[in-house]
């Protein structure tokens, strides 16, 4: 990019919604939430062609933007509220009082936006810009934090990025993908003009329930003393990366690639002991390929290391509401999901068959959360901890299940979605892929050097 880009704020404002809508409501954390009152907030980001002018957007698009955005939190309103964390004499909860609203920032910037929504790569901090601050009102309770704030970035005659920034306490990716296909089905009516009582029918009206999770073994009260536990006294699982010069690149996983290395892994694991049956979902092909040419290329500098029996760990999320032995809706508002830690040794990771063990420690742990998805529910911030603490280990955040790609404002449906936040969690990010059926997408950050090597690796595989 030739010139450094000018990025100016337009409109700040605060949506609420409308008033008297919803009544004083107080949330409290179930043991699904309260792991991740460590982590920092989620910021995906996502991107539209829009070859219109910021005149035609604020007359024509934006008044139905903040409309929508208004009817939308009337159902999804914990998102306008706080994360309440008082002192340890009392729990954490979500709140709600009338009046409370979420920041919406309306900006301008003349970066490339093609540039920027592309899958090649990309300088990290040409992104930060992208995503709103989610900051208190001075005014409000000091043990009061939102939820959620969206900033809409215009790129005049180009594109618009729409950016989040939300607290995962709050919702997990299927509630929040709930309150985007919500927000975004309405403020598509109300752009075209269509009958406004349809939308109260929305099947995507939350469920706050909170009674349908069951508790019978007290993981809410065992991991509410390790979050109070003064060890995790940093209170949020932090990453902070030392590097000046990180790129954020997307690649592509596509069904042709899945089954020519399922074939390949078949065809391995003939060879190796114990290694049948094995789980080839397209997950597990995809996460076994990236886990294991990250493994390279972080530690392809240093044989002798390479060769030492040094544990790694692969973390992901799973569903929990097909795996639960009892039922949750699908609207279910908040967390019900579960945490997967798949573990291999490096020099296995290492060797020319590394990818057939990754693919039997991931999908080993997977057929574990099938057969019992709370099983050491009791550990899950102490394990999660681990992942914070070291570059051993590698973290999945998203899902290509979402279809977020389905999602339409009014004026298309989404050019390229990223995730913001992976540039600070050193996690790697997975979406369904735009132009392929059936494909994953998967981003990255990494220092440009590193980026390089893992591409090289990526590529002599394939």
């Amino acid at each position: 990019m030739d010139s450094v880009p000018e990025f100016k704020v337009l409109e700040r404002c605060q949506i609420s919604p409308p008033p008297g809508s919803v009544s004083p409501t107080s949330l409290p954390l179930t043991f699904f939430d309260i792991p991740w009152l460590l982590f920092p907030p989620n910021q995906p980001l996502f991107f539209y062609d829009f070859p219109h002018s910021t005149t035609h957007f604020n007359q024509t698009f934006l008044p139905a933007l903040k409309h929508s955005l208004s009817l939308t939190l009337q159902h999804f309103f914990p998102l306008a509220g706080n994360l309440t964390a008082p002192p340890l004499s009392t729990n954490p909860h979500l709140s709600y009082t009338d009046g409370n609203s979420l920041s919406l920032i309306i900006a301008e910037s003349t970066a490339d936006f093609h540039y920027l929504s592309g899958h090649h790569h990309r300088q990290v901090e040409d992104f930060h810009h992208l995503a709103p601050a989610l900051s208190p009102c001075l005014s409000c309770d000091p043990h009061a934090h939102p939820l959620l704030a969206i900033q809409v970035t215009l790129f005049p005659n180009c594109g618009i990025c729409v950016g989040f920034k939300y607290h995962h306490v709050a919702a997990d990716g299927r509630t929040f993908n709930n309150f985007l296909k919500s927000w975004t089905s309405i403020c598509s009516m109300l752009i075209h003009h269509l009958s406004l009582p349809e939308v109260n029918k929305n099947k995507l009206s939350p469920c706050y329930d909170r009674s349908v999770i069951k508790d019978p073994n007290g993981f809410e009260s065992i991991l509410l003393r390790e979050w109070w536990n003064p060890k995790n006294s940093e209170k949020e699982v932090t990453s902070t990366n030392a590097f000046d010069d990180m790129v954020r690149s997307t690649f592509v996983m596509g069904r042709t690639d899945m089954q020519k290395l399922k074939q390949w892994i078949m065809t391995r694991s003939k060879n190796i002991p114990g290694s049948h049956p094995l789980l080839l979902s397209p997950y597990v092909l995809t996460c076994s390929l990236v886990w294991v040419c990250l493994i390279k290329t972080l530690w392809a500098d240093n044989v002798s290391m390479g060769k030492d029996p040094e544990p790694h760990y692969f973390g992901f999320i799973a569903g929990g509401i097909t795996r639960l032995d009892f039922p949750v809706p699908t609207n279910y508002f908040g967390n019900c999901v579960g945490f997967g830690r798949s573990m291999a040794m490096r020099s296995e990771l290492l060797e020319e068959n590394g990818i057939v063990f990754a693919a039997k420690a991931i999908g080993d742990t997977i057929k574990k959360l099938d057969r019992g998805i709370l099983e050491n529910a009791e550990n899950w911030i102490r394990e999660w901890k681990v992942f914070s603490s070291s570059e051993l280990h590698v973290m999945v955040v998203g899902s290509p299940k979402l279809e977020q790609y389905g999602l339409d404002f009014g004026w298309g449906k989404p050019r390229k979605i990223e995730e913001g936040s992976i540039d600070k969690t050193r996690a790697i990010s997975l979406c369904e892929c735009r132009d392929m059926e059936g494909g994953i997408e998967i981003g990255l950050a990494l220092p440009k050097a590193k980026m390089d090597a893992f591409t090289k690796s990526l590529n002599h595989l394939f």
